[in-house]
């Protein structure tokens, strides 16, 4: 046979396919990954970044390009989580080699936005390896890790879009920028010491410090006790020895922050990298699979007796925040220092943590001793996340840096594309066109003009990063609220949820194939029916058809949004509720008593997140809280866990609501015979089991497929776990959120799940909505 002939022969076996690739396909690696697939099946063709997906176009034996579609799927980068959109039959074009072209830059919106990553075990060897050139250098990364949410300006995905892009590349990080066969081939936010970002110390007044000196007076100073505002991936951390007392409470002192608990990072040693972890906290396998989860989370964990860090980072509490380095600069500061630093959020109380470096200098120059500022710029803040195990599972806090942007898909399309915002506390957003919804990072509190300015950037940045432009918004029911009266400026239509409705559906959004529920609505406050502030609600039926069942005895409380960070007020609506002589030394005057007897300046509210700040100060004396949560945050650290419950009565209400009764518990709580932690305990026990106790006498007429916890007071591990154990005895399914928080954070997603049934049940809508 002539080479002629064979060579026709073999031209005539070729095929081509354009394969589609969706999902999370850029910026991690995805396209030099097509390469070396294509290299190793040996297909000639070219690959390009679309909006959200990958589009290949590829030639060669059948056998070989099927393998190949094969191999893109199952033998993706950890990082990536492709799926096939699409596969075509193609013109043979008899390409020579494999090549990677630039993105497309086209309309549709179909793109997903990386969060920021974790530094990955490659550039962590890299970094400590002094035969690098990379060697200690806070900014090393390549595909499979770095920062991409908080440095995307647009997308696609390349470097002009980046806060990157005044960086010039130099030579050898240009030709591994160029190289398909190098980690780095298209990694954005390459860098290395000759042109990258670099370091540079503010130290107080003096001289400003660059380069390696930077991060040795860093040092220094975070040993001589100073308090460091140090620029990471999403913001400033509020950095000093967790060990240091002084230095602790300087930190606290400073920053108007008396007792809420202060975040620890630890250094990364051992196998997995929680040697150092483990001397100061005590981990189960499910804690310590989360801590070194690659979102890098602040997880809640017990603190050891014998632990000598500060006594002051969690003041009465049994539980530390504790995560790992997460960032290079991290990694080599927590490695140097050599034991674990107090890292919390450089923000003032509640705001979203700051990002710029004029602005850190200037609103933190009261707290910080010392500033080391970088000059790669954050384009949006992104606040470390938070976890905490609770029956076996790790349940979000709050989700941030290296979970968010979180994606998720819905059962079914929205009529048009829909922007939630949310409540008013852990202010988070969400973004749903399509049968997708996109919920933003944590933002923080609503009610000062640097938080609204940043949920106001989020919106927008989110928007125009997918590409969608909303038409309608959905918030919640309270007017109060900062995201309802922004939402009523926009002059687009607006849908009101009520608060615990959101809370339910957002629940019910993670599990679609339940279609009967019984979902218990617990926490500190919404907006109810005739002025009535709920949170201790139990709702049945399904998203779009909640009936509200049960409810607690509801009480009257005076002093309005005080009322939260003062339980001695909930501690007294009980008291006079039931007819009891109370003097809380607050009320020294009587006034309150007065106000409250004549029904002046009060509210009528069925909150178990009340009841809790109620039990906190009748028990524990904490009669004012520095921070939302504290008292029952105290209670639960206090409460023993070998309580019995007491039997509070269950009736039905003249509407056929049940509810249950607390005034039990009263003789209980202010009974100084018993221990702190007697008292605590038995609350808890008796409280879970007044929730069994509505549960049972539901499902007789409700007959839900199962029942579900939802709401900010369900943080509460003891209280979860009583209430989950007695259920699944009862033969009963119980679940608890797992991919958003049980807290506010997790409401604009409740939200868009209201919208989605509303648009179901009025099927025109669906068919001429649009989305674009």
């Amino acid at each position: 046979m002539s080479t002629q002939r064979r060579a026709i022969e073999l031209q005539d076996e070729r095929t081509a396919r354009q394969i589609v690739i969706g999902g999370r396909v850029q910026g991690v690696g995805f396209r030099p990954f097509v390469y070396r697939m294509a290299a190793r099946f040996g297909l000639s063709g070219r690959v390009r970044n679309g909006p959200g997906q990958v589009v290949i176009h590829v030639e060669g034996d059948a056998q070989a390009i099927i393998d190949f579609q094969r191999a893109l799927i199952s033998t993706a980068p950890p990082l990536a989580e492709p799926y096939l959109k699409s596969t075509t039959e193609a013109v043979v074009e008899d390409t020579h080699g494999f090549r990677i072209e630039a993105s497309e830059d086209v309309a549709a919106a179909d793109v997903h936005l990386p969060p920021d990553m974790f530094c990955c075990a490659d550039c962590l060897a890299e970094m400590r390896d002094p035969a690098e050139r990379r060697f200690g250098y806070a900014f090393t990364n390549c595909t499979q890790c770095g920062p991409r949410y908080t440095i995307i300006k647009a997308l696609p995905y390349d470097r002009p879009s980046t806060s990157m892009a005044g960086f010039t590349l130099c030579p050898r990080c240009r030709r591994e920028y160029d190289d398909p066969t190098d980690r780095r081939f298209h990694a954005q936010p390459l860098a290395c010491p000759e042109c990258g970002p670099t370091l540079t110390l503010w130290p107080g007044d003096a001289e400003p410090i660059a380069g390696e000196g930077a991060f040795a007076a860093t040092l220094a100073a975070l040993r001589n006790g100073e308090i460091v505002a140090v620029k990471g991936v999403g913001g400033y951390h509020l950095m000093c020895d967790a060990s240091n007392d002084a230095a602790v409470a300087n930190l606290r002192a400073r920053k108007h922050r008396p007792h809420k608990p202060l975040a620890v990072m630890f250094p990364q040693c051992g196998v997995d990298g929680l040697e150092v972890v483990r001397t100061h906290v005590v981990l189960d396998d499910a804690e310590a699979n989360a801590i070194a989860d690659p979102a890098r989370p602040i997880v809640l964990v017990r603190r050891r007796d014998e632990s000598r860090l500060s006594a002051g980072l969690a003041p009465g509490l049994g539980e530390l925040g504790v995560f790992l380095p997460y960032s290079p600069l991290h990694h080599r500061l927590l490695s140097a220092f050599g034991a674990p630093l107090v890292a919390t959020s450089g923000n003032i109380s509640g705001e979203p943590v700051i990002t710029d470096n004029a602005e850190a200098a200037s609103r933190l120059a009261s707290v910080a001793d010392a500033f080391l500022h970088h000059d790669r710029p954050i384009v949006r803040p992104a606040d470390d996340s938070v976890a905490r195990i609770i029956a076996g599972q790790p349940r979000p806090i709050r989700i941030g840096r290296g979970r968010a942007p979180l994606e998720l898909t819905l059962p079914h399309a929205l009529a048009e594309p829909t922007l939630a915002v949310g409540g008013h506390m852990k202010g988070a957003i969400a973004l749903g066109w399509d049968q997708r919804v996109v919920i933003s990072p944590h933002i923080g509190e609503l009610d000062s003009p640097r938080s609204l300015q940043v949920f106001q950037q989020v919106i927008a940045d989110l928007q125009t990063l997918y590409r969608v432009e909303a038409g309608r918004i959905v918030c919640d029911a309270h007017p109060g609220y900062a995201s309802t009266r922004w939402a009523a400026e926009q002059g687009l239509p607006v849908t009101k949820v009520q608060h615990h409705v959101a809370h339910a559906s957002a629940l019910a959004a993670e599990h679609p194939h339940i279609e009967r529920w019984l979902v218990f609505a617990w926490d500190g406050i919404g907006l109810g029916d005739a002025g009535e502030l709920w949170g201790g609600e139990a709702f049945a039926g399904a998203s779009g058809a909640w009936r509200r069942v049960a409810s607690i005895r509801p009480f009257s409380v005076t002093g309005g949004d005080r009322v939260g960070r003062e339980p001695w007020r909930s501690a007294a609506g009980l008291m006079w509720e039931t007819g009891r002589q109370w003097s809380p030394a607050q009320d020294d005057d009587g006034l309150t008593a007065q106000a409250w007897r004549k029904d002046i300046g009060t509210a009528r509210t069925s909150s178990v997140g009340r009841l809790f700040d109620a039990a906190a100060s009748l028990a524990l004396g904490v009669d004012i809280a520095s921070f939302e949560g504290q008292g029952p945050m105290l209670l639960e650290s206090a409460a023993t866990r070998q309580a019995e419950p007491v039997a509070l009565p269950l009736t039905r209400d003249e509407e056929g609501i049940w509810r249950s009764d607390w005034e039990p518990l009263l003789p209980i709580l202010t009974d100084q015979h018993r221990t702190t932690a007697e008292r605590a305990g038995l609350f808890h026990a008796s409280i879970a089991q007044a929730l069994v106790d509505q549960a049972l006498a539901l499902a007789e007429t409700e007959k839900p497929q199962a029942i579900g916890l939802s709401g900010g007071v369900f943080q509460n591990r003891l209280l979860a776990e009583q209430a989950i154990a007695r259920l699944t005895e009862n033969g009963i399914e119980v679940h608890l959120p797992q991919i958003v928080p049980t807290n506010d954070g997790g409401l604009a997603l409740g939200q868009i799940i209201e919208a989605l049934a509303a648009d179901k049940a009025t099927p025109q809508a669906v068919e001429t909505g649009n989305a674009s």
